[in-house]
């Protein structure tokens, strides 16, 4: 798409229709897969008084004008997690949404400002369920949208083959020669002199401002990420506890967290989290979360005290989130994420 052909222009729309098509067929099958196993489809509210409380997400703002002129601060929300663990709290076993949320400063071949979510959840199931779903939705596309392989930027995978399950430390030691978790204490403290160190004798940037989670996130985007989901996904587990806020830690290691990532082509799919629960340590996190949005980006993003209390009564619980329009994208063999959305942002 040009600004001299937007995607409305009748040749461009019937070049990008097959891939729109198979767009719906996914999501009518992922439907179908869910009323198979007895899951509810639920539609949360956009709006929320917090959009979620990870430092580096940003959300659209707005406000809510009352009939007396009174206003309320608003934001899209960036997942319907939230709604959808309240709705747990509630009494809800097993749950779906497949809809759209919004993300600001994000736009590019992988992404866009509004896109569509894949959350689930199972009460009473381990994190592992999600992995085995993951796996059945990599198929259920590719077979939906005709396609033996997945392929992005060079890269390609068998959507039908069973995912490669790797730890964090292992994909560190792997592809960057890292031991990450001589870094982390028992108690999920993290040393930041150590991970700088380390990276500096496997000959990666590092600059003086840059704090553990700078420093993790370096490795993950320059040495970990684009080595993910070739030939295969690849499921990524075990993230240390401070880059897993809403994930309760692993009774194995307390120095990890029940959180996995799924990967396939280099490209993050999905997000999965054995749930956390205990409300006052979930507070901590996030106001620890907030804090360092404040130093990096000047802002800070209310606590959504519904959330919390719900979180009490919230039964232990397993989520997902995934995201839709890049499982299409890698299922029809396209480029840009723009290209299997029906009607893009306006926007470069």
């Amino acid at each position: 798409m040009t600004a001299a052909s937007p995607w409305w222009t009748p040749h461009i729309h019937a070049d990008r229709r097959p891939r729109l098509m198979a767009r719906n067929a996914i999501a009518a099958a992922l439907r179908g897969w869910f009323a198979d196993r007895d899951f509810v489809e639920v539609t949360t509210s956009a709006l929320q008084v917090s959009p979620g409380n990870e430092a580096h997400l940003a959300a659209f703002a707005t406000e809510a004008i009352a009939p007396d002129a009174s206003r309320q601060p608003l934001y899209l929300h960036t997942s319907p997690e939230f709604a959808c663990k309240k709705l747990l709290a509630a009494g809800e076993q097993r749950i779906f949404s497949l809809g759209a949320v919004w993300r600001n400063r994000e736009r590019g071949p992988l992404h866009h400002p509004e896109f569509t979510m894949l959350e689930w959840y199972r009460v009473g199931e381990t994190y592992t369920s999600l992995m085995a779903d993951c796996a059945e939705f990599l198929a259920l596309a590719a077979d939906k949208a005709g396609a033996r392989s997945f392929r992005f930027r060079g890269r390609e995978a068998d959507p039908f083959a069973e995912p490669e399950r790797l730890s964090v430390a292992e994909a560190f030691a792997r592809y960057a020669g890292i031991d990450l978790l001589a870094t982390v204490s028992a108690d999920g403290d993290t040393d930041r002199d150590a991970l700088h160190a380390a990276l500096v004798a496997a000959g990666l940037r590092t600059a003086p401002d840059d704090n553990w989670a700078d420093l993790f996130s370096r490795v993950m985007v320059e040495k970990v990420e684009p080595a993910l989901g070739q030939g295969r996904a690849t499921i990524l587990y075990g993230y240390p506890v401070s880059e897993a806020a809403l994930a309760r830690p692993s009774a194995e290691d307390p120095r990890v967290a029940e959180r996995f990532e799924l990967y396939c082509c280099g490209v993050e799919l999905a997000n999965a989290f054995g749930e956390l629960t205990d409300a006052a340590e979930q507070r901590r996190r996030f106001v620890a979360e907030m804090d360092e949005k404040e130093r990096v980006y000047g802002e800070r993003y209310p606590l959504d005290e519904d959330f919390l209390a719900a979180l009490a009564v919230m039964p232990q619980a397993s989520g997902s989130a995934l995201g839709f329009d890049r499982l299409v994208m890698l299922a029809t063999g396209a480029t840009r994420i723009d290209d299997v959305i029906w009607a893009p942002v306006a926007g470069a």
